[in-house]
């Protein structure tokens, strides 16, 4: 596996993919990305990403876009594209414990009754649907959201070689509504942003989960892992 770091030359961008990129569209991001992986077929994607708006030296918004990349193999030079990259193989321990990032689409197939096929919902939503639509901006109505995020990411967990310690920071939820073609039905679905530590149960598990993310949604910016050591 490779990690990479990539910055966009903004002025090589037509009108349309800088105001998309610089809005956090993901579908142009991807389609931006695939051109680092020249040569492999579209329904082979070969890498999971995740886009950041970079900080200025105060810690503020600079407005420029970074994207973090985990793939496969490594990307190729292109024109437009700062890349560094570095091959991508920590060598995890059992009982470690690590920090993490995670962007990750929290979504469930959820049954609909006899005879009827499952609907795939966002467990955020489905936390906030029974409040009144008077308590929707509630705290209780938030920590009810925040709850069922956190619940969705430690009931993977143990599938993906990990525990959680503590309980994750939740934050950044967002909505999308994505077009690939004027006029067609828009892709929805949703993002929320995890941080915190994680306790390392199964060291092969965990690099698989590494290599090919968590979750749904992968296409558009979520699922990449990302992990630091921390100081003893």
């Amino acid at each position: 596996m490779y990690l990479s770091s990539v910055r966009l030359d903004l002025n090589r961008l037509t009108r349309a993919e800088l105001f998309d990129v610089l809005e956090g569209g993901a579908y142009t991001a991807h389609q931006l990305l695939w051109r680092l992986f020249p040569g492999v077929p579209e329904g082979e994607r070969p890498f999971i990403f995740r886009q950041e708006m970079e900080e200025d030296a105060n810690g503020k918004g600079a407005g420029l876009p970074r994207f973090y990349v985990g793939s496969a193999c490594a990307p190729e030079p292109v024109e437009g594209f700062e890349v560094q990259c570095k091959p991508f193989a920590p060598q995890l321990a059992k009982g470690e414990r690590l920090a993490f990032r995670l962007r990750a689409n929290p979504s469930i197939a959820k049954p609909m009754g006899h005879g009827r096929r499952s609907k795939r919902v966002d467990v955020l939503m489905d936390a906030r649907y029974p409040f009144p639509k008077g308590e929707r901006t509630s705290q209780a109505c938030t920590d009810a959201m925040d709850a069922a995020a956190r619940q969705w990411l430690t009931d993977r967990a143990d599938a993906f070689g990990f525990t959680l310690p503590v309980a994750p920071e939740v934050g950044a939820y967002r909505q999308y509504a994505l077009s690939k073609k004027e006029g067609a039905q828009p892709i929805r679905y949703s993002s929320v942003d995890y941080e915190g530590l994680l306790e390392v149960a199964d060291p092969v598990a965990l690099n698989e989960a590494l290599r090919h993310g968590i979750g749904r949604a992968k296409a558009f910016g979520c699922g990449l892992l990302l992990l630091r050591r921390v100081p003893e």
